[in-house]
């Protein structure tokens, strides 16, 4: 997933696409620039017109942008992390519905989807249409739940208040020069070998109305601290949990931020803000005192860190620090997120044997204490996986566990062990209440393929791209699905048995994704 940030003018060989993201998604508060995808520019705001944003048009807009971050390499839908991400996020959700910060129009027209990316940078950003992007950097060094909840509620509280659609407002008369300065730095950055010419032009447009935005900007994060605040107490999370959330940013931006806390630079820390949440903090019951470090969220800390891809020479850091002096003076919640570290590292770095080694100590030392014994399980399971043990791995899982991380390893693994036919209820009945869980769909096609479903295995794959939003590409598995259905009817080999029901689903499926494209086609030509 790309930086975000305002002004990274860091080389890189991501794809064109994701260098252009990195400058156009800065977060928020830089949102004019989100506008970017040109194909929803006849749904804003005219110049002068005044007029807000829709819903709509903004969830049209947010897709636009989701689509492309989906493809980025450094997306990733780790199911442990998603889970943890997702407990407290649908917590949120659900104090804001409670509170009357999130409409019943929202609610149904927004996304209110979270796309990780594997950035160290710590980073979090509001896109439209109720896209939330977090890196791992950001999981990587909160201290708690409750610190994370602080971000996500903020991050939450500037979707429900509009404020991208009253940013777009505020500058409409300036919005068609950016646009006008992105497109020329897409065209640019097309010809460029680098992309550097483009990326300096995005740049520029995004510095024209920087400081026009700044004031608006600070006024709207204010605005956030408030909500966000009220949303994550309202939630059951800890008030300390702001509070030392805001004394890691406030130290970062003392240091006058290294570079490594992009979050400053798109969410503005000033003596207001600070002055503001510490009222806050002081007035609400139960505000004071230091949180504890708890033993499930120092191992997720740790996962977030290793998955980041730190490096070899990092990874084998990670290892070591397992038997050194400074682990056996740590207290127990440190030492589990250590040996999780440790494990997962070594897992990596494809030393099996220490990463089981490494483990069992893990799971010795979370015994006791049952989401992070459950945590060290999972993590067992998947060290066999990754060392091709997947008897040893079905061994240690629940293949009628309905939990999403377990349920994704044990269809793994009865993939792996050729006996697919009992995962495959599970994951139907996931993804008939997930529609959106593209991983799920991929882990579905995944487990008809080796039961020797193919139409069903390309349905579950046509299915994935719809939930990626990748129409063009789902048309093209769906009529390949029906080549199939084509094929069985007429007693070819290799296309497999056909459920009817099946394939009238696939028709009326794919029926609809055509005329979504000819929708989205019409509306290109007209704009």
């Amino acid at each position: 997933m790309p930086r975000l940030t305002p002004f990274d003018n860091s080389t890189s060989s991501r794809p064109p696409v994701a260098r252009l993201l990195r400058g156009l998604c800065a977060g928020l508060l830089i949102a004019a620039q989100i506008a970017l995808p040109f194909r929803a520019q006849a749904q804003l705001p005219g110049m002068g017109d005044g007029g807000e944003m829709t819903a709509s048009a903004e969830r049209h807009l947010g897709d636009q942008i989701a689509r492309e971050l989906y493809r980025d390499p450094d997306f990733i839908d780790d199911p442990v992390l998603v889970e943890y991400v997702q407990d407290i996020w649908q917590r949120l959700l659900a104090a804001a519905r409670l509170r009357g910060e999130l409409t019943p129009e929202l609610d149904e027209r927004f996304a209110w989807a979270i796309l990780l990316g594997r950035d160290r940078n710590i980073n979090a950003f509001a896109l439209p249409g109720g896209y939330l992007g977090l890196n791992l950097g950001l999981i990587a060094v909160v201290g708690s739940r409750d610190e994370l909840a602080t971000v996500l509620g903020h991050e939450l509280s500037h979707v429900t208040q509009r404020h991208i659609a009253r940013i777009m407002t505020k500058q409409s008369q300036q919005m068609p020069l950016m646009l006008a300065a992105l497109v020329l730095g897409v065209i640019a950055a097309s010809k460029s070998r680098s992309g550097d010419a483009g990326q300096a032009m995005i740049m520029g447009s995004q510095a024209m109305f920087m400081q026009n935005q700044l004031n608006f900007s600070r006024d709207m994060e204010r605005e956030a601290d408030r909500i966000g605040f009220g949303v994550m107490t309202q939630a059951g999370f800890a008030p300390q949990g702001a509070a030392t959330m805001f004394e890691k940013l406030q130290y970062a931006s003392r240091l006058n931020d290294n570079g490594s806390y992009p979050y400053l630079r798109s969410h503005p820390l000033n003596s207001e803000r600070i002055a503001d949440m510490q009222g806050r903090f002081q007035a609400k019951p139960g505000a004071t005192g230091p949180l504890p470090l708890v033993m499930d969220h120092a191992m997720i800390a740790s996962r977030a860190r290793v998955l980041t891809r730190p490096g070899v020479d990092v990874l084998r850091l990670w290892v070591d620090a397992a038997g050194s002096g400074e682990f056996a003076r740590s207290s127990p919640a440190q030492q589990a997120g250590t040996l999780y570290a440790a494990a997962l590292s070594a897992s990596e770095l494809r030393d099996f044997k220490a990463a089981r080694a490494l483990a069992q100590q893990l799971v010795t030392r979370t015994a006791g204490d049952a989401p992070s014994a459950r945590l060290a399980r999972l993590l067992s399971a998947e060290i066999e996986l990754a060392a091709g043990a997947a008897p040893a791995a079905a061994a240690l899982l629940n293949p009628k566990a309905k939990d999403r991380p377990e349920m994704m390893l044990a269809a793994q693994a009865a993939v792996a062990t050729r006996n697919p036919a009992p995962m495959i209820p599970a994951l139907r009945d996931w993804v008939a209440t997930h529609p959106r869980d593209a991983s799920a769909w991929r882990m579905l096609a995944n487990l008809y393929g080796a039961n020797n479903e193919p139409v069903s295995a390309v349905r579950a794959d046509a299915e994935a791209n719809v939930a990626t939003l990748d129409y063009a590409a789902a048309r093209d598995r769906f009529k390949a699905a029906q080549d199939l259905i084509r094929k069985s009817a007429q007693g070819q080999p290799g296309a497999g048995p056909v459920d009817h029901y099946e394939a009238s689903i696939i028709d009326t499926r794919a029926r609809a994704i055509d005329a979504l494209l000819r929708e989205q086609a019409a509306e290109a030509k007209v704009r």
